[in-house]
């Protein structure tokens, strides 16, 4: 057979993207917080690492080894009543250009009574031409206490990359038991670079965080959580409360000035060091 009369000459094939899901569950069980459930499939791994205190770490892995066009992830995050648990990633996670394909990666938190839970990942960078679709939702129960920080980035720093066009949705949904009490919603789509120097947007800002903290106490938190903030050195940073939350806003000029803001505030705001994987 010649290799123009192949059976496959011509046809289209699609991809082989990646398809990850991770559902974890802790609970506190003799004065220690230990995992009693851990569901693993495709390329999404979490690994708890061993530590002193009386809370769990765990450390989200995606063996992909980045977001390329059309994947698709699942997080799934339950702390039990009175758990203590804290989740970050080893590394920022990288989306890389699309051919038109959007990828997925939606993130479920449920906090019980009591518990504690900390999503912490490192930041995310998008590369010219990436397609994200991303959703968070979280559900606390009274009195439980949530703190999330996600960062994002545009554009790799060391490359002088500019988005010239991409797409990114970030969607942000946390109930206090069946009551909604933040939504946030984010669309950047087509030249993003071009969108994020409008002074309404990003005022030429390429690198951005948003902390929501949920707490009893949040609220009362607020002037310390500003006290705790440094603006300047390529960085501005504010900080806000209501409706029994606090949220703080960092947009920044480069990675490293954010990482210069965010990782002192952490540390401040936590009362606790920065995940052992940040510092790896």
């Amino acid at each position: 057979m010649s290799v123009s009369a192949l059976p496959f000459e011509g046809a289209s094939f699609l991809r082989q993207r990646a398809v990850g899901r991770v559902s974890f569950a802790a609970a506190a069980l003799d004065g220690r917080t230990r995992p009693m459930r851990i569901e693993e499939s495709g390329s999404m791994r979490i690994r708890l690492t061993k530590g002193e205190g009386p809370g769990l770490d765990a450390v989200l892995v995606n063996t992909a080894g980045g977001i390329a066009c059309g994947d698709r992830f699942a997080v799934d995050i339950e702390a039990c009543a009175g758990a203590s648990v804290s989740v970050a990633t080893p590394a920022a996670e990288k989306v890389y250009r699309s051919d038109g394909s959007v990828s997925q990666f939606s993130v479920g938190l449920r906090v019980g009574a009591g518990a504690r839970l900390d999503w912490l990942p490192q930041e995310t960078i998008l590369f010219d031409r990436a397609r994200l679709d991303r959703r968070l939702e979280a559900v606390v129960a009274d009195g439980a206490r949530l703190t999330l920080l996600e960062a994002v980035v545009f554009g790799r720093e060391a490359r002088a990359e500019v988005i010239a066009d991409g797409l990114f949705i970030d969607r942000w949904r946390i109930r206090r038991g069946s009551r909604l009490v933040y939504a946030d919603a984010l669309r950047l789509d087509g030249p993003i670079a071009d969108l994020l120097r409008k002074p309404s947007v990003g005022n030429g800002a390429r690198a951005f965080a948003t902390l929501i903290h949920v707490a009893p106490d949040a609220e009362a938190r607020l002037e310390a959580a500003r006290e705790q903030l440094t603006s300047g050195n390529g960085c501005d940073a504010a900080a806000s409360a209501w409706n029994g939350l606090l949220a703080v806003r960092f947009c920044a000029v480069s990675i490293k000035a954010l990482r210069a803001a965010i990782c002192p505030f952490l540390v401040a705001f936590r009362g606790e060091p920065l995940p052992r994987v940040w510092l790896s």
